[in-house]
């Protein structure tokens, strides 16, 4: 064999073995990926005792992922077997914590029951604030506290009672840009937020702060 007949061979053999490598790559990506959403993740159901449970926001690992009552269906919580922390958040009561050890392919339920926070009282003389935020599915904070979702806070019947004086608004949602404004208010005036979320904020699964 002549050295310019063996060179060839050799790398016509790099060439198949790299084709099959990135064969074998491919399916390794692309296989699993269908089983791991059926198999791998364990999923949550949290059930609420009431419509105070069932409208507050939930946290997984300090991750806004929305309301606890939207979380079923197509938005049922599914997470990587582990250990995980859920925490619920209500305007007015006290934070709902649990540690969950999640194994893949199993369901667990968690009943969740708030607890009023007795150091929360309304102010005598208030302002109002009228939400208008789509996606409504939004978390809203107001001087870095969670006080609830858009939907429950925006709509008719539906407002925010706020002490007069200058406020921070903040609204956050995963996969949407964070808003955030100022509002300065007197004693009684209604005032209303109105926005439309732009996408394009951190994807779910990366920690929103507030």
């Amino acid at each position: 064999m002549t050295p310019i007949v063996k060179d060839r061979l050799i790398k016509d053999r790099c060439v198949v073995s790299l084709w099959i490598a990135f064969s074998l790559c491919f399916l390794a990506a692309s296989v699993p990926r269908a089983h791991a959403d059926n198999k791998v993740l364990g999923e949550i159901d949290l059930v609420g005792a009431s419509k105070v449970e069932n409208t507050s926001g939930v946290w997984v690992d300090d991750q806004y992922v929305g309301y606890l009552g939207e979380l079923k269906g197509s938005k049922k919580l599914l997470l990587l077997p582990g250990e995980h922390s859920i925490t619920v958040r209500q305007g007015g009561y006290l934070d709902f914590t649990q540690k969950i050890s999640v194994r893949a392919g199993e369901k667990q339920t968690i009943d969740v029951k708030m607890e009023k926070d007795t150091r929360v009282s309304l102010p005598k003389i208030t302002a109002e604030i009228k939400l208008d935020v789509k996606p409504n599915r939004a978390a809203v904070f107001v001087d870095g506290v969670f006080v609830g979702h858009v939907a429950e806070l925006g709509g008719v019947g539906h407002a925010l009672l706020v002490a007069p004086g200058k406020h921070a608004i903040k609204i956050m949602l995963p996969g949407y840009q964070t808003f955030e404004t100022d509002i300065d208010l007197v004693a009684n005036q209604k005032s209303t937020v109105k926005t439309d979320m732009v996408a394009g904020g951190p994807a779910e699964g990366v920690p929103l702060s507030h």
